[in-house]
């Protein structure tokens, strides 16, 4: 029985020592954590910038004000990505990059023989 109180002893003296560790390494990340200045964890769900209801619907109404003027003005406003055609490569410069991939692999296949 001696033996294992003291097999029992080391493991509790293990668990304190190992505790003291736990709660070192979680000062440390704190510290690097609050770095940023917020003082917040990364970890948070929440978001670092909470906009109250009255605050959102003045910057919807702002915005919308923004674009009466901008319709008002008579211009046609169309997005960005509405007024971009899609750009396709040619035949020519598809066959340009396959050729220079097969090239690519057949270098590394002759290196990897040698």
């Amino acid at each position: 029985m001696p033996n294992l109180e003291n097999a029992l002893q080391e493991l509790r003296e293990e668990r304190s020592r190992t505790q003291l560790q736990v709660e070192t390494l979680d000062q440390a990340i704190s510290v690097i954590e609050s770095l940023d200045g917020t003082g917040v964890s990364r970890k948070s769900n929440r978001p670092t910038r909470i906009v109250s209801a009255v605050s959102r619907r003045r910057m919807a109404q702002a915005q919308r004000a923004r674009w009466a003027r901008v319709k008002a003005q008579g211009k046609n406003v169309i997005p960005i990505a509405m007024r971009r055609a899609k750009r396709k490569i040619s035949a020519a410069g598809r066959r340009r990059i396959a050729a220079a991939a097969r090239a690519r692999w057949a270098k590394f296949r002759a290196e990897k023989k040698k």
